[in-house]
């Protein structure tokens, strides 16, 4: 009896190691969100929060109080929306093109939009950058959300075109079969049904945008700075402690949005089962 409770614990290691590891990835991917949260609420003593010295509320009480960063982080804001609703109308759009349509040059066009996703973001941004001096278009807020589109459509374009693959298209046909046109079919069936790799493709756009630096220093203009380029040039001087504020809020809003989409998902479920 002893050996076999002896070897208790090392069966149930076994059944379980699969969550166990899934369990300790996602605690570490989580580790530097928790740091960011800590020192947050630190009071440092000089210009760099490496090192804990005391608790303090200041900088979720203002902000804004660092010169140039809520500028910064408002327009990283404007440029994250308008990319995501411009790379998610055009990538929403190519998505169904390839998905459900067969035209020449398909299989050159799906791999065409892989690209962007597969090679090194320093080209893209060096490519799009040789374009608009090309062009002799000025630098600033209309280049980076030009830009922005463009490394975000790939995204959106994979996401959506996941989804409309996995549709059932008798769906579609049943509601052609009860007289529903073609405008009325799309917009209470297909848009429906698509609508979860829609809101995924958004999603991430929105966070490769308002995260992006890369593409966005070879396209930005002098006067132009964003959030990612306002944290890079701080962090030479000294990163203030409301940059942990602004990115703790920005995790949380994140972690709030897939929680309410997941909720939302279950009650639909339990409505309709």
């Amino acid at each position: 009896m002893t050996a076999v409770t002896s070897w208790a614990p090392l069966r149930w290691l076994r059944r379980n190691a699969v969550v166990l590891a899934g369990l300790a990835g996602l605690l570490y991917l989580l580790l530097p969100n928790a740091v960011v949260l800590l020192f947050s609420f630190n009071n440092p003593a000089g210009r760099f929060n490496y090192e804990w010295r005391t608790f303090s509320t200041e900088a979720w009480t203002n902000p804004c109080g660092v010169a140039d960063m809520c500028g910064s982080l408002t327009l990283s804001l404007q440029i994250a929306v308008l990319a995501t609703l411009g790379a998610t109308a055009f990538g929403t759009l190519a998505a169904f093109a390839l998905a459900r349509h067969r035209f020449r040059g398909r299989g050159a066009a799906n791999g065409l939009i892989f690209l962007p996703m597969a090679m090194p973001e320093v080209v893209m941004a060096a490519s799009l950058g040789t374009l608009f001096l090309n062009m002799r278009v000025g630098f600033g807020f209309t280049t980076i959300l030009i830009a922005h589109i463009m490394f975000c459509l790939s995204f959106v374009v994979v996401a959506v075109k996941a989804r409309v693959a996995s549709m059932d298209p008798r769906l579609e046909e049943a509601a052609r079969d009860l007289y529903a046109g073609p405008l009325q079919t799309f917009l209470r069936v297909t848009l429906p049904l698509a609508a979860p790799g829609i809101a995924a493709g958004a999603l991430l756009s929105f966070a490769l945008s308002f995260d992006d630096f890369v593409v966005t220093q070879f396209n930005a203009g002098p006067s132009t700075v964003t959030f990612p380029m306002f944290v890079w040039g701080a962090a030479q001087r000294g990163v203030p402690v409301q940059v942990n504020v602004i990115g703790t809020a920005m995790f949380l809003i994140a972690v709030g949005i897939v929680l309410a989409g997941q909720l939302t998902a279950r009650r639909r479920g339990r409505s309709t089962a």
